[in-house]
């Protein structure tokens, strides 16, 4: 088992010096959990060079596998399974080194070591068990009353109602998330005050707690849906640099 092991690797090994310079991973990097009892548990499994491999433990944790989970859109991590607990993968170990803070909205934004030099085998592939919410994909957004559709008042649609968000917490970090998910470049301001006029009821959120680095709203942390203590004179906003 050991030597088949060895030839593998090594082959990895003589395919990836003949192919050139390593190629950079797509980002996010595509990702998946299998061996699990649902999609939201199993062995991580990532897509590189066409070929789906593993990872193994030596750096995972908690902290990376909160990455995984909201990549996924399975709510946060409840546990970091090392030592192939979801049964041995097949293919390629692609990583063997892979540090996340926990608020990276994927794993392509982690650190991480050279792709295809693991040191370990499938025995240490590692796994993810999420609380399995699935948090809703592309929360949508729209930017009104504003000069063009990359500048303008957040409003965020739920519950078939179009509704705004309150300027309690708003900062730039939350407007650059905003201005990711719409494809319009960075944020330039996140004004409150309701400087793109008073929207309409409902007001959907008091505030939300972005870190900057958020593909979508949804990857946040949200207060409360529906509760708050303000009016729409605080209707946040957001101006883009509108890069459509």
């Amino acid at each position: 088992m050991r030597l088949l092991y060895l030839q593998s690797h090594l082959g990895l090994l003589l395919y990836l010096s003949l192919s050139g310079p390593a190629l950079a991973p797509p980002s996010p990097v595509p990702l998946r959990l299998a061996g699990g009892p649902g999609r939201c548990a199993g062995r991580v499994e990532v897509l590189y060079l066409h070929r789906w491999g593993t990872l193994c433990g030596h750096t995972w944790g908690l902290a990376e596998a909160q990455v995984v989970c909201r990549q996924v859109g399975c709510g946060p991590a409840l546990s970091a399974p090392g030592g192939a607990h979801f049964g041995r993968g097949e293919g390629p170990v692609w990583l063997d080194r892979v540090t996340c803070t926990g608020t990276e909205g994927h794993l392509g934004e982690c650190q991480v070591g050279p792709w295809g030099e693991a040191s370990c085998e499938h025995g240490a592939d590692v796994g993810v068990v999420c609380a399995g919410v699935e948090v809703e994909s592309q929360l949508q957004v729209r930017l009104a009353n504003g000069s063009s559709a990359c500048a303008g008042r957040v409003e965020l649609f739920r519950e078939h109602k179009w509704g705004t968000v309150c300027d309690d917490t708003w900062d730039l970090q939350d407007a650059q998330v905003i201005c990711r998910q719409l494809g319009c470049g960075h944020a330039l301001a996140a004004p409150g005050h309701a400087h793109f006029g008073r929207g309409a009821d409902p007001i959907w959120l008091d505030g939300a707690h972005c870190t900057g680095r958020e593909q979508e709203l949804a990857q946040c942390q949200l207060h409360t849906w529906g509760e708050h203590d303000c009016n729409h004179g605080e209707d946040a906003g957001v101006v883009c640099t509108g890069e459509l």
